[in-house]
């Protein structure tokens, strides 16, 4: 009798990328090696987490210099927030769920007020695992958004991430990052002149039917969504805004201007309630700009546990809703 061997996957570490997409592993750790090459005031920290953060990269190459402090959170913040007072650029990384939530009074008090020089890295950013509201950060962004002195990064794919490292280690002042980790697609390498900028949205394809302005890895949907529907003869613009605070206002009131009438999406991986959405809602308003506005992203409430890609449908966060999303309002 022969035995079918189970496949085992893992609602903790899946990847976002979709079958055959490029992808580049680690890339968080190895830019972070990179950058430590060439300064070496930088420091890795985490909270019992360094294989799931990709900072076990560091760690192998540089062991003195690596601290793991234990599944304590909360002493985390404070033993970075001592790092930087020291002269030192603490990398702490932890999953996103941790940072936000259980050490949000160490990350206000220890490090933002006196705007030490951390930079918060985390993982499982938003509905980028599949076990349950104990590890999905949908929330993060909206806990962090009104945390004066806090730079907030979201990139979207390894590129993203591999130019956000060393730009965030060059920026004076306390950083959180989501972090995309593991086995990260590869999508901004298509267009050529891309360069993260903090504090800068960046368009990224242009048509007159519609704007999505995205961060994160909502950027990458909205990339694929615009893609989907150039097919049917729908032209949409896609601004990435992988700074969330501060936000480039400048540059998505220009934009929405430019889209003046047409359905304006902003699409994150992140609850409705607080996060890009509301951001960009904000700026649009005390700027008395008239928009078409749409968010697309996950609801206010407790997500289930399961595989990413069903969650994703579910929840309205993979291409094929976004396409829908975009369809309905075109058509209505």
């Amino acid at each position: 009798m022969s035995v079918k061997k189970k496949l085992k996957t893992s609602a903790m570490i899946a990847s976002i990328a979709a079958e055959g997409q490029p992808t580049t592993a680690a890339p968080f750790g190895h830019a972070l090696v990179e950058a430590a090459q060439g300064n070496e005031r930088i420091v890795g920290m985490t909270a019992d987490l360094g294989k799931y953060t990709d900072l076990h990269v560091f760690a192998q190459q540089f062991p003195d210099r690596y601290y793991q402090m234990g599944m304590a959170e909360q002493l985390l913040m404070s033993a970075g927030a001592g790092m930087a007072r020291e002269g030192f650029v603490p990398f702490v990384t932890t999953y996103s769920v941790f940072a936000s939530r259980r050490a949000y009074d160490f990350i206000c008090m220890a490090i933002a007020e006196e705007r030490l020089n951390v930079k918060i890295v985390s993982a499982l950013p938003g509905l980028t695992t599949g076990y349950g509201p104990s590890h999905q950060a949908t929330e993060d962004i909206a806990i962090f958004r009104g945390m004066p002195n806090l730079t907030i990064i979201d990139p979207c794919d390894a590129l993203d991430i591999e130019q956000a490292t060393p730009a965030i280690a060059d920026f004076d002042g306390p950083v959180y990052m989501r972090l995309l980790r593991g086995k990260v697609p590869r999508v901004l390498d298509r267009f050529d002149d891309y360069q993260f900028e903090i504090g800068k949205a960046k368009r990224l394809m242009s048509g007159g039917d519609a704007l999505i302005i995205a961060s994160g890895l909502m950027t990458m949907r909205a990339i694929e969504a615009a893609d989907e529907l150039a097919k049917q003869g729908v032209k949409v613009s896609v601004l990435h805004c992988p700074t969330i605070k501060p936000l480039d206002n400048a540059t998505i009131i220009e934009e929405v201007r430019r889209h003046a009438g047409k359905p304006v999406f902003v699409a994150e991986n992140h609850t409705v309630v607080g996060g890009l959405g509301e951001a960009v809602a904000g700026v649009l308003i005390r700027e008395q700009v008239m928009a078409n506005f749409h968010q697309i992203g996950l609801p206010d409430e407790f997500l289930d546990a399961g595989a990413l890609p069903t969650l994703h449908d579910r929840y309205g966060i993979s291409t094929r809703e976004v396409v829908r999303k975009v369809e309905g309002v075109l058509a209505a």
